[in-house]
């Protein structure tokens, strides 16, 4: 009897603690739930809106990733610090005869990269490139000025949608829509001369992105972009950075125009010399 009453009394005590065990996870994670809950609506109540009420992106932005040396993972090497990569699932799924251009543009970047050459960096590269850029937004569009090279892009957010018959386009044709709070950007049209990094990781003319870009908060924006090209990839691939917003005081973009270095000897003119 006497040891009957003592498993009993065990039991009641064994099932107070797993009765205040089970309340305090509870507690726990209502609590984190309200927290995670906060969180999400401070971000939709905090980030700027225009007068629609949709996301206003406008500010001066910039990723501090590694990206532009490499999307994917790679040690360091005597131009590029080392990365784990911005790319889902690693590695870029190349088909094989594009993987060996890969591999001959790699060997030849030093030559062969089109941003060293000053020309403009196209899309998504634009985005993750290390300078800033400014975006101006209207209910609209969107307008990018990118500091290098000063190449303006717009993205339509009107309803229209791409030309019937296009030329290919350094930047391609941008047409956005919103999905909730997040904008959703469908870009084609494109030529093939620009690369994704300086790496020589690469596209052709069937170049076609989906970006996606959401406010983590007011200062903070994650940017997507989803890459399909059935003449290089196997299959589409996803990128992700991160963009700051610039908030020094005065800050401003700055002219780069790297393809006309040759020319500074010559410009602005200078004046004769004087006679003797």
């Amino acid at each position: 009897m006497k040891t009957l009453l003592l498993g009993l009394a065990y039991r009641s005590q064994y099932l107070i603690v797993a009765t205040a065990l089970t309340l305090a996870i509870s507690a726990c994670t209502k609590s984190e739930s309200s927290e995670v809950g906060k969180i999400s609506q401070n971000v939709e109540t905090d980030i700027p809106r225009l007068a629609n009420g949709k996301p206003d992106f406008s500010g001066i932005w910039q990723t501090t990733s590694a990206a532009d040396y490499d999307l994917e993972p790679h040690a360091n090497r005597r131009d590029a610090p080392p990365s784990t990569g911005v790319v889902e699932g690693k590695y870029l799924p190349y088909l094989p005869e594009a993987l060996e251009q890969k591999k001959i543009n790699f060997e030849r970047r030093h030559e062969l990269d089109p941003a060293l050459k000053g020309w403009t960096l196209g899309v998504p590269r634009g985005i993750y490139y290390p300078e800033p850029f400014q975006i101006f937004q209207r209910e609209k569009d969107l307008i990018i000025v990118h500091q290098f090279g000063h190449s303006v892009r717009t993205i339509f957010t009107n309803g229209t949608d791409h030309p019937q018959d296009p030329y290919d386009w350094w930047m391609g044709d941008s047409r956005g829509a919103w999905e909730g709070d997040t904008l959703v950007v469908d870009v084609k049209h494109f030529n093939d001369k620009t690369w994704f990094d300086r790496a020589g990781n690469y596209h052709s003319d069937q170049l076609h992105v989906i970006e996606k870009w959401q406010f983590l908060d007011k200062n903070t924006i994650e940017y997507r972009a989803t890459i399909e090209d059935p003449k290089v990839f196997s299959r589409p691939w996803t990128l992700s950075v991160i963009l700051h917003r610039h908030r020094e005081k005065d800050f401003q973009l700055i002219e780069d125009y790297r393809f006309t270095l040759d020319y500074d000897e010559f410009y602005p003119p200078k004046p004769p010399h004087a006679q003797n």
